[in-house]
């Protein structure tokens, strides 16, 4: 009797966990995975995948996972609080760009991004939504390439000029000659934004929202919750996140 109370026993926890296995997960399992994952996602394959031209990677940076893995502290660029100091740039249109040479500015959205990195592929339209919305307001994009010194010719000036032609990117594309200013901001992947207030403040560091792979199901917009903060008066919470994308090339003097 004893044996076959056993066997019993056996084959009920048998079927238990095959039926686990063979469960799928419910909404709450899904919500889990996709707000733990969030903008560390890795691009999508196959259909969707950002458009890649050469030198472009086509998964996860090598190194690691796309997600940054030092404190602000460890980085030893600026910290919230920090007044950044201003630069002066040369844009895709040849004229040289600075924060001060931005007239009725009552921020910037300091942006460290690339040509041939899929995270920054995929989240050139959204920073085209976010200058066409928010320049009028007082908050310009200024987007700044850390990589054409190290990228090759995907990086190169001529290839920052073709794409920002072939997007008409609204907001400054700008040369980070001789990887100066990247490492001051302590901006380690592309791409990486800086929302500074109109005294140049650090207000927000990080990335841009909680879905860079797919924007549709974007539920959190890191810098636009952060502009309304600074449009009330308040501060930005939370006013840091770890940015995703690919790590920014180290210079070749």
């Amino acid at each position: 009797m004893k044996k076959i109370n056993l066997l019993i026993a056996f084959v009920f926890i048998t079927a238990s966990i095959i039926s686990c296995k063979d469960k799928p997960a419910n909404d709450k399992d899904v919500a889990t995975t996709e707000q733990h994952e969030g903008p560390g996602d890795h691009p999508p394959k196959g259909e969707g995948h950002p458009p890649r031209g050469d030198g472009d990677r086509k998964g996860p940076p090598k190194g690691g996972l796309p997600e940054q893995t030092k404190t602000l502290e460890e980085i030893g660029g600026y910290k919230i609080g920090d007044v950044a100091t201003d630069f002066n740039l040369k844009n895709v249109d040849g004229n040289m760009v600075s924060l001060a040479g931005i007239k009725d500015a009552k921020g910037y959205i300091v942006t460290f991004t690339c040509n041939g990195c899929p995270f920054s592929v995929l989240y050139e339209d959204r920073l085209i939504e976010l200058h066409n919305k928010y320049a009028s307001q007082g908050y310009s994009v200024i987007a700044i390439n850390p990589n054409t010194a190290s990228g090759g010719e995907n990086e190169s000036y001529e290839a920052m000029q073709k794409r920002a032609k072939e997007k008409g990117f609204p907001f400054a594309y700008l040369v980070d000659e001789g990887q100066k200013v990247a490492p001051q901001y302590g901006a380690v992947r592309t791409p990486h934004v800086f929302l500074l207030d109109k005294d140049r403040k650090a207000q927000y560091i990080g990335t841009i929202d909680d879905n860079s792979r797919a924007p549709e199901n974007v539920k959190v917009k890191y810098v636009e919750d952060a502009i309304k903060a600074l449009e009330n008066e308040e501060k930005p919470n939370p006013n840091f996140t770890k940015a995703i994308g690919c790590p920014v090339k180290p210079h070749k003097a």
